[in-house]
């Protein structure tokens, strides 16, 4: 259900003051779930019915929600729709198994910020918790660099050591998703989804992706010096710098 790194090396101090609610009813997948974001430095609660989120939220602040769709005592999107009664801004991404176009479209008409279907890489969970988290906090720092790359995500834009990369939207959104998710492996599935917004392909992108995603290594390379995108056969694509 849930894919973990091999090594990770624990942060003792939270990334954020207040803590992750996880609510996840399968035991199993909570504990690992739990562990691996405290693992990434984040402090996190666990509750797996809706009574036992609700009674966290009236008793401490969070700073978002792993929401599960399925609960033995009530339905994520009924659930979600009682928080945003008197948490209208809190960051909720609903995790669940059910990935239909309609399960979806009633997940974020309930007022689910993001919606992950299981089963989901850790990698690309943690970069959706930090792109909610970087929505839902004032003046969070917008920048990422990585080696001798620069990202504005504001400003959508990149530098290297010469100075700016000429990219465009498409192969800006590629390179922001590759960094958001550093060291794990993007699939062509992911991109398709995330950068191309295309929930199912009726035709195949991957020539398309793999067009944009040689254009983008070659203005790296050149800018650069090396090209940090690695090509995983049979998987996706990741970048190390």
């Amino acid at each position: 259900m849930l894919s973990l790194p091999c090594c990770q090396t624990a942060v003792n101090k939270p990334l954020t003051p207040d803590p992750i609610l996880l609510v996840e009813d399968d035991a199993k997948l909570g504990r690992e779930l739990r562990k691996a974001l405290q693992r990434e430095g984040f402090d996190c609660l666990l509750a797996t019915t809706g009574s036992e989120a609700l009674q966290h939220l009236s008793g401490s602040a969070c700073a978002l929600i792993l929401l599960d769709w399925m609960l033995p005592d009530t339905e994520g999107s009924v659930l979600l729709a009682k928080i945003r009664k008197t948490h209208p801004r809190l960051p909720v991404l609903m995790l669940t198994a059910r990935d239909a176009v309609e399960d979806r479209i009633l997940g974020l008409d309930s007022g689910a910020d993001d919606y992950l279907p299981k089963p989901f890489a850790l990698g690309e969970l943690l970069a959706r918790i930090r792109r909610l988290l970087h929505r839902a906090t004032p003046g969070v720092n917008h920048n990422s660099a990585i080696g001798g790359l620069q990202i504005d995500l504001l400003r959508r834009s990149a530098e290297g050591p010469c100075g700016p990369i000429d990219l465009t939207p498409r192969e800006f959104d590629v390179l922001a998703l590759l960094v958001a998710m550093q060291g794990e492996t993007v699939s062509r599935q992911t991109l398709a989804r995330d950068v191309w917004k295309q929930e199912n392909r009726y035709t195949p992108l991957d020539n398309v992706i793999d067009v944009h995603l040689a254009k983008l290594r070659r203005k790296l390379r050149e800018s650069l010096g090396c090209d940090p995108v690695e090509t995983v056969r049979g998987v996706g694509f990741r970048i190390r710098l």
